[in-house]
This record gives structure tokens, C-alpha cells and sequence, in this order.
């Protein structure tokens, strides 16, 4: 790559590229199978070479296409398993890594926001790209004082891009709504769009890092990297090593799983009650194991500020549902704003409705794997089912609107890691208004 594709125009017809490039291959496919052969083949042959388009396409394109790609990159554990495996390793790649930019042109960057001079800040720096994501790439480099670090850089035009590609990628959504059941795409590029600009503003997110560097300071369970400067456009943070989520999901041992799903969703809930922030980025890209076996979080790009923590009525919700007090379920989501006041719902239908969302706090350990989470997606989503038409019902408010994106995506992540996790524990210790006492 040379430089980022700015303009709208080009954009959107490299993201017109990959339903149209789906349909030729099909139609080959098509010819090929006329042509003799096996159906199995070619049907496996047109979905590698599918996945192949998408990742190059999302990658190279970055920006908001790119961010579009791992946000549905997180829900591949909910694709059938006979056809999973094309996508599922193309669409981790988008977890972990991006075609980079060249060298000339992070230098331009750094000379920009650091000064003409900005090598004497550095005893070495590595051209080469450690990590390449949506609107940054990280270098790896010695910091003056001895230290290593992480530089990370904004491309230049990823501003433009990004809000450019969130416009029009409605075209790449009505597409992956095929291959993703039971995923609402609206909502989920609308949270994208409101959260854009604050991911752009490096600034803001080198405050969000130092306050969950500072609140999770000394953890024996987290470790967080203290930012050493930044600018409107570079953040330098201490270096962290650790084998990326991505690869635990892909080859990890099951004791790495269960220490990495376990790690994962304790973070999640912590981070709202020690630094009145919520990482609201979950995609595995984001978070590593540390060789001490601590998880390792970066990214604070997009963060959820919940000063007073998570609400209190999660976790009293969350008894009052474990317990079957149906009527005080509907009664808490009346008053949370997710049940309207004109909208008449069923107590026991409801409980039956959440029933896949209560199991795993049900057990002292719960194992989450790809057919959890397939079978979730088929009990809420399956119009057949009578709880379907439970979930028209629901409303959802707007200040829950990034905690659900976080907790749904978190599900999902899970389920791709497929580890097991003390769930009770981790949630009487972490949300509020929770106990893991006897249950009815």
C-alpha cells in the first residue's frame, strides 16, 4: 500500500466489489459443478475464495470498512459449522493484523506531531509495522530513556475514511447479514458512527489509557501500558509482550482458553467499577496474554465513561431472572425504559425469552463454545419459535445502547476463545447487585 484511499467515490466501489465478486464466483462455480465437479468442491473453493476478497478488500480499505469487518469478525462462532472455516480464518486476521502503511509515510506523521527532529526521542525505531489496524498502525521502538515502546499512528486521511466508509458500507452490511444469522446490522453501524470521532481523537484516548493504567496499577490479573506521550495523532505507550487473543482462539491449549475467557470477562466488569470506564472495543486484536499470565488490553480508542460504574439494576435483574420472579423482571425493565409503558408482555414467556442469556450464570463454571452461541442466536431469532415474537417487545434504551454492544460482542468472544470461566464468582465479585446465593 502506497497511501489510504480517501475519496468516497473510490471507496465505495472497492466495497461494491464484494457482492459483485461474490455473485462471479458463485456463477463459476456454477459452470464448474455443469463441468463435472463435485458440488462439495467448488462450494468450498467459491467460500475460500470469498473470504480472501474479504479481507483484502476490509483491510486495505481500513478505515471504517475495516472496523465494519471486526466488529462481525467477533460473531464468526455463530456461523454454521460446515461452512465456518473460510471466514473464520479470514476474518480473525482482521483481529490482528491490516496490510500496513509504507515507512515514508508514518515518518511524515511523526515528523508532523513530534517535530523535524523526532528521531533524537528514540535510540531505534522499526520501520516495520508491529500491528496494523482501522485508522493506525503500532511501530515498536526504544524509547530515550531506555524503554521500550509502542508508537502508535494515525494514517493520514483515516478521518475522512473512516466517517466516509461508515456512510456507505450499508452495502457491505445487507451482504454479511446472510452469513451472520441473528445479527441486527443497524444498530450495530449506528453505535460505529456515534462512536467515530471520539476513536479519532488520540488525545481522548490517551486520557481513557491512563485511567485504566492507573486503576489497574500492580494488578497480579491485568496489565495495562502507561502512555508515555502523545499528540493529537501518535500515542506512545510502554511495550507489552503476549501472545495475542486472536492466536489463543486459533491454537490455543484449553488451560490458555479457560485462564484467557476467564481473564477476558472479569475485565469487562471491572473496568466500569475500578476506573469509571468501560472498554468498549471487545474485538480479540485489542487483548493478549502476557507471559506472566496476566491479560493484556490496549486500544482504548472507544471506551463507554461510567463514573458510577455499571448500573445497579443489571445485577438485581440479573438475581431476580436466575430466581424465575418473572414479575419482577418486567417490572425492572419497565422501569429501565427497556419495556414501554403501552407495550404489554408476558412474565413467564419473558424468562423463557432471556433463558439462553441466564444459563451461564446458572453454573459455578460455564464452558462457552460456538454452539452456545449458535443455539442463542436460533432461540431468539427463529420466527417459528414462540419467544420471537417476545423480543419485538423490546425496547432498548439509550444508555444501555454500548453496554449491550459490549456485552453481545463479549458473548461472542467467548465463544470463540471456548473457554471455561468461574462465572458466578466473576459476577458476584464484579457487577453490582449480584450474589451467586441459592437459587430457586
Amino acid at each position: 500500500m502506497t497511501e489510504l484511499p480517501r475519496r468516497a467515490v473510490t471507496r465505495t466501489a472497492k466495497l461494491a466489489t464484494l457482492p459483485l465478486g461474490f455473485a462471479g464466483r458463485t456463477a463459476l462455480g456454477f459452470g464448474r459443478r455443469v463441468g463435472g465437479r463435485p458440488a462439495e468442491l467448488v462450494a468450498a473453493e467459491v467460500q475460500a475464495r470469498t473470504a480472501e476478497q474479504l479481507f483484502k478488500v476490509l483491510g486495505e480499505l481500513k478505515g471504517g470498512a475495516m472496523k465494519f469487518g471486526q466488529a462481525m469478525s467477533i460473531f464468526e462462532a455463530a456461523l454454521p459449522e460446515e461452512i465456518a472455516g473460510p471466514y473464520r480464518a479470514t476474518l480473525t486476521k482482521l483481529q490482528d493484523a491490516a496490510p500496513p502503511m509504507p515507512a515514508k509515510t508514518v515518518h511524515a506523521v511523526l515528523a508532523a506531531e513530534l517535530g523535524s527532529q523526532w528521531r533524537r526521542k528514540f535510540t531505534s525505531f522499526d520501520d516495520d509495522p508491529a500491528a496494523a489496524a482501522s485508522i493506525g498502525q503500532v511501530h515498536r521502538a526504544v524509547w530515550k530513556d531506555g524503554r521500550e515502546v509502542a508508537v502508535k499512528v494515525q494514517y493520514p486521511g483515516a478521518g475522512q475514511a473512516l466517517l466516509s466508509d461508515l456512510a456507505q458500507v450499508s452495502r457491505v452490511a445487507r451482504m454479511s447479514a446472510g452469513w451472520i444469522p441473528g445479527i441486527d446490522i443497524k444498530p450495530i453501524m449506528e453505535e460505529l458512527q456515534r462512536r467515530a470521532r471520539e476513536e479519532l481523537d488520540y488525545e481522548l484516548e490517551a486520557q481513557a489509557q491512563r485511567g485504566f493504567a492507573e486503576a489497574f496499577d500492580g494488578d497480579p490479573d491485568f496489565a495495562i501500558p502507561a502512555v508515555v506521550t502523545n499528540s493529537e495523532h501518535v500515542i506512545i505507550s510502554e511495550w507489552m509482550d503476549g501472545t495475542p487473543l486472536s492466536k489463543v482462539i486459533a491454537e490455543g491449549t484449553q488451560e490458555e482458553r479457560d485462564l484467557a475467557a476467564g481473564r477476558y470477562l472479569e475485565f469487562l466488569l471491572a473496568g466500569p467499577q475500578r476506573a469509571g470506564l468501560l472498554h468498549a472495543d471487545p474485538h480479540p486484536g485489542n487483548f493478549r496474554l502476557t507471559p506472566d499470565g496476566r491479560l493484556g488490553v490496549l486500544d482504548f480508542g472507544a471506551v463507554n465513561r461510567l463514573p458510577d460504574g455499571l448500573p445497579v439494576h443489571m445485577g438485581r435483574l440479573l438475581e431476580r431472572g436466575l430466581a424465575g420472579d418473572h414479575e419482577a423482571v418486567v417490572a425492572g425493565l419497565r422501569e429501565d425504559g427497556f419495556i414501554k409503558p403501552t407495550i404489554a408482555v408476558d412474565g413467564e414467556a419473558l424468562l423463557a425469552y432471556l433463558e439462553p442469556f441466564l444459563a451461564p450464570a446458572r453454573e459455578e463454571r460455564f464452558r462457552f463454545t460456538r454452539k452456545f452461541l449458535r443455539d442463542l442466536f436460533g432461540h431468539i431469532n427463529d420466527p417459528r419459535r414462540p419467544q420471537w415474537g417476545v423480543g419485538l417487545k423490546l425496547n432498548l434504551p439509550p444508555q444501555y445502547l454500548l453496554i449491550h454492544r459490549v456485552w453481545l460482542g463479549g458473548i461472542g468472544v467467548l465463544c470463540q476463545i471456548e473457554g471455561e470461566v468461574a462465572v458466578q464468582e466473576v459476577l458476584s465479585k464484579h457487577l453490582p447487585g449480584f450474589s451467586a446465593g441459592e437459587r430457586d
